[in-house]
């Protein structure tokens, strides 16, 4: 069975975590995983003013995310940074291009999750989640979140990201702040829980 990470990350921080869950996916039993970005609306130019020319060359191997790839995976794990308490733009526009699967219920019934990142620990992480899952539920999608069975959202020996909605992280105001073990083992155990419903969905 394939997992398919779909995501867009502007600064690296969603690529870290997209890779964590990659990894998670690959080693689960009878699955394979593979990352796939979705395009970029903004020009270089204006990525350059913005920093983050680096990251897209970071991801300058990741193929571009397809309609089709939605398709034909099993299950998928979406990554967006928070914009506003929303999805990135970019994020957006891909969904909104998921007109012809939504036209042919071709996404009906398939397991689906969402991780995040916001600059600050109150920085629209959850109403990011849960308003990304508004659309998937018009396309028909199981959605799964990240249940209390991952401990390291209960801690309190260090500002982390994660809900039971899904895994985040914190970048900080600057964006310097990576994504710390506890977030990466959140979106982790948030992978490998989705591929367990997905498997059991299957049979």
């Amino acid at each position: 069975m394939k997992a398919y990470i779909v995501y867009y990350s502007m600064y690296g921080h969603i690529h870290t975590m997209a890779q964590a869950a990659r990894d998670a996916a690959q080693d689960v039993e009878g699955w394979t995983a593979e990352l796939r970005r979705v395009p970029e609306t903004l020009p270089d130019e204006v990525l350059e003013k913005m920093g983050a020319l680096d990251a897209k060359k970071l991801m300058a191997d990741v193929t571009t995310a397809q309609p089709s790839d939605l398709e034909e995976a099993d299950a998928i794990i979406f990554g967006t940074p928070t914009r506003f308490g929303n999805m990135a733009a970019q994020m957006k526009a891909f969904i909104d291009h998921l007109g012809g699967l939504w036209t042919r219920h071709a996404l009906v019934g398939k397991p689906a999750t969402v991780f995040t990142s916001s600059n600050t620990q109150h920085g629209g992480q959850e109403s990011t989640i849960l308003t990304f899952h508004v659309p998937l539920y018009h396309l028909g999608m199981v959605l799964v979140g990240l249940p209390y069975t991952f401990t390291g959202q209960r801690t309190m020996d260090e500002i982390t990201g994660c809900s039971p909605y899904g895994a985040s992280t914190i970048a900080g105001m600057d964006g310097s702040r990576m994504p710390s073990q506890n977030e990466l083992d959140g979106v982790r155990h948030q992978t490998r829980h989705l591929l367990e419903i997905a498997t059991k969905l299957a049979k």
